[in-house]
């Protein structure tokens, strides 16, 4: 694995900072059933790390007293942490909206066959990794097999209400782009998925969100062994907008790690880039209770491009409109 972060950190990315808080985003650990090379997170199935009770207990506590109004639950595959559901009841107890971004193949893993009942009760948001509505291009980025289970499962989930008008299950898909590539222009390729999963597989969902492949973990590393890492950070930055620099994630989210520890964004997380206050340069959930982050400054490197780049991109999408 190519360390990207020495080739990222001496960036001329414009200094931003945080807006009032509005999203927790929790990584429980980077197990997963899943090996994808666009993954940004390296997550697999022999990942070991995993969100003790202690570190769940600091974020239920932080979300009861906190200004975060959604929970953002990531992984790896956040379903397999033991203490999901635990965490999700205490979330929607608070009147919090929960998200679960979800691979949609763990849904088939063994003790999971309720799972998909348990997020429709729980109203839980579902944005659900989708690459492609290709057949043989999901499964050339994710493993064999992969679409088909993926369409059995949003079939299920279509089933329970997901994704269907009035019933405020909300399904998201996500488009990753096959490679070194900006996505196409959101709003277009929300219709093409829409009309070929309807007509082919009977599919419906609520809205599409394309996220740009990030230079960093997995998919970094695969640029830098197949000498592109320095022609993909040229179009990122040829492609830079400073309209999306008010919509950003970062501006509004803040991650933890498995740890607890504090990021600006996911992205920051797998490099190690610690969101900082005042003199305290590397934040835990549990230093976050009575702390305003509102108006900190945000660390940036030159990864950052990644979210700015034509209709920019971020967890929430892009973050400008073409259409």
């Amino acid at each position: 694995m190519h360390a990207t972060l020495p080739l990222l950190k001496h960036s001329d990315f414009p200094v931003i900072h945080r807006m009032p808080l509005a999203t927790l985003q929790v990584n429980l650990g980077y197990r997963c059933n899943q090996t994808c090379l666009h993954c940004h997170v390296n997550a697999g199935p022999n990942r070991k790390e995993v969100m003790t009770d202690a570190t769940l207990a600091a974020v239920v506590h932080y979300l009861d007293t906190g200004p975060a109004r959604t929970l953002d639950l990531t992984g790896g595959a956040p379903e397999l942490h033991p203490r999901f559901r635990q965490l999700v009841t205490a979330a929607c107890r608070n009147g919090i909206h929960v998200i679960d971004r979800c691979n949609l193949t763990v849904l088939r893993e063994p003790d999971q066959e309720d799972t998909m009942a348990f997020l429709a009760d729980n109203q839980v948001e579902i944005v659900a990794s989708l690459p492609c509505y290709l057949k043989d291009n999901v499964d050339a980025q994710r493993g064999d097999g992969t679409f088909e289970t993926s369409i059995g499962v949003l079939r299920e989930l279509n089933a329970l209400g997901y994704g269907r008008e009035q019933t405020g299950l909300q399904l998201t898909l996500v488009y990753n782009p096959q490679g070194a590539t900006l996505p196409p222009p959101q709003q277009a390729l929300e219709q093409d998925y829409r009309t070929h999963l309807a007509d082919e597989y009977g599919v419906y969902f609520n809205r599409l969100l394309t996220i740009t492949n990030m230079p960093i973990q997995r998919f970094g590393s695969t640029l830098v062994s197949h000498g592109q890492f320095k022609n993909y950070m040229n179009l990122l930055r040829d492609n830079y907008s400073e309209e999306t620099l008010d919509n950003v994630m970062c501006r509004s989210l803040v991650s933890i790690d498995w740890r607890g520890y504090v990021y600006d964004c996911d992205f920051n997380q797998m490099l190690g880039l610690h969101a900082r206050h005042a003199d305290k340069t590397k934040l835990h959930i549990s230093d976050l209770p009575g702390i305003e982050l509102d108006g900190n400054e945000i660390m940036v490197a030159d990864h950052c491009y990644g979210c700015t780049a034509g209709q920019g991109s971020s967890c929430g999408g892009a973050l400008t409109d073409t259409s």
